[in-house]
């Protein structure tokens, strides 16, 4: 029963912490220069995903304290890690061009 009350505790925290990443990333992702003189596009978007880079660290140190307290499973890291390799695909070869 404790472990089904801590999975739930965990889930409740981690879910509504990932919302603002998806939301940041999403907002990296639309993001792009209507044409080579457009450098401020370019700008927006890596600033957008900097604080995506941020918040997928800090949902991914909460996931391994929920998984390091055996509320839930290592597949949680997933989410944390799959938002961090797409704000690092926007800001490396996904950014938008000039």
């Amino acid at each position: 029963m404790r472990a089904r009350i801590g999975s739930a505790l965990g889930g409740l925290v981690l879910t509504p912490g990932h919302l603002p990443t998806i939301y940041v990333t999403c907002i990296a992702y639309m993001a792009n220069p209507a044409g080579p003189w457009d450098s401020e596009t370019v700008f927006h978007s890596d600033i957008a995903s900097g604080p995506a880079l941020v918040l997928s660290g800090i949902t991914a140190l909460l996931t391994w304290l929920f998984v390091k307290v055996e509320w839930l499973r290592g597949r949680w890291y997933a989410v944390p890690a799959l938002l961090a390799a797409a704000a690092v695909l926007r800001l490396t070869p996904l950014a938008p061009g000039l």
